[in-house]
């Protein structure tokens, strides 16, 4: 029986470097994060046989597209694929009807209008069919462009930094219709981003790829807060990212305990890393508790350290904060608070101030001395 979904593997050393391997199931969207040049829209490229990989094989609901092994190599026409370029690639003299009727070239004209109709208006496009795209706004093109990779009834939908083009506001806009349409889709969604909360919001797994190599494939939270390695947590933006050492692990109570400058620090229960390891761990800025200065809690117990202030950054709404935790010229902590508390607690540079370090986010890694940092996304 034939696997449903989309299933690639990519290799090659150049022109652009790959080693690459990801599959998506119908229905599911899957997010390619990763800096330029990390070869996301290489892929797409590949899927949709646009691009011939040296080796590896492309497999969709059972049917071979590529596989150098066994010769294959199935023409881009051939392959139905649904494809959104990042400037949406629509023709300038046509309408937003006739854009999309150039995807069915092989059907009668009666049928491609009555397709495109049907399209445009699943699109919520209905009524702007005679438009040209300089008559629409950039949502309305996305949404042409969506409608004509829609027409050809597709195996697999590709979606090339599909919202870079359009302002913020109709950004949500469209990542709102997206979740609706692709309720309706019973297809692999394939999306190429720069943007994580983008990835986070839209996407059920995330893959991080660098310099043409898949580093990660998951749910997207859990990749941005428990990466399997320090490159990973360099390229989705993790910064509080340090060294310790494994001290204890306590199975009874569920924890790790590690020991970062003097600190003895308890962290959710990571009975891999051996004790006496040296390790890196990382925590996101969503585990790191400010303590009130006039009135300290209970919860402030767990794993509290102090730092000096040494960087106050006003974000409307919210204050990034940088921390020097046992003297300065070693790794800051990062953190960022609403600009109501940092100003109820009398924030600003060069006071000390005490934070919890929640030990559910303290998250351990091999330590990795030897990779050169990555860029973030």
């Amino acid at each position: 029986m034939a696997e449903p979904g989309i299933r690639i593997r990519l290799q090659q050393s150049g022109p652009i470097p790959l080693q690459a391997e990801l599959g998506c199931a119908p229905g599911e969207i899957l997010a390619l994060v990763g800096p330029s040049g990390s070869g996301k829209t290489t892929i797409l490229r590949a899927i949709a046989g646009l691009l011939r990989v040296r080796h590896g094989a492309i497999h969709c609901n059972g049917d071979c597209w590529f596989d150098d092994q066994r010769q294959i190599f199935t023409e881009t026409r051939q392959r139905r694929v649904g494809y959104v370029f990042q400037n949406y690639a629509l023709f300038p003299h046509l309408s937003a009807l006739h854009n999309v009727m150039e995807a069915m070239l092989e059907l009668p004209v009666a049928e491609r209008e009555r397709r495109a109709r049907d399209v445009l208006a699943r699109v919520r496009l209905a009524g702007l069919e005679d438009r040209v795209p300089a008559a629409l706004s950039g949502g309305q093109q996305q949404r042409v462009a969506v409608a004509r990779a829609l027409a050809r009834e597709p195996q697999v939908l590709l979606l090339d930094e599909p919202f870079s083009a359009v302002d913020r506001a109709t950004r949500q806009r469209l990542y709102r219709e997206l979740a609706e349409l692709r309720r309706e889709l019973a297809m692999p969604v394939i999306l190429v981003t720069h943007d994580l909360d983008e990835a986070m919001m839209l996407a059920d797994r995330m893959c991080v790829l660098h310099q043409g190599r898949t580093l990660q494939s998951g749910d997207p939270y859990a990749v941005m807060t428990r990466p399997d390695t320090v490159e990973v947590a360099q390229l989705v933006g993790l910064r509080n990212v340090f060294r310790a050492g494994v001290v204890a692990h306590d199975a009874e109570r569920g924890v790790t305990i590690i020991e970062w400058r003097r600190h003895r620090l308890e962290a959710r229960l990571q009975p891999d890393f051996k004790v006496g390891l040296q390790v890196t761990w990382a925590i996101p800025q969503g585990h790191i508790v400010l303590h009130r200065r006039d009135r300290p809690s209970r919860g402030e117990r767990e794993n509290p350290v102090s730092g000096v202030v040494t960087e106050y950054l006003a974000l409307g709404e919210n204050v990034a904060l940088t921390v020097a935790v046992n003297g300065p010229g070693r790794p800051p902590l990062f953190m960022t608070v609403p600009a109501h508390t940092a100003r109820r607690n009398g924030i600003v540079q060069g006071v000390e101030i005490g934070v919890s370090l929640l030990a559910e986010g303290i998250h351990l890694m091999p330590a990795d001395e030897s990779r050169t940092p990555a860029k973030p996304v």
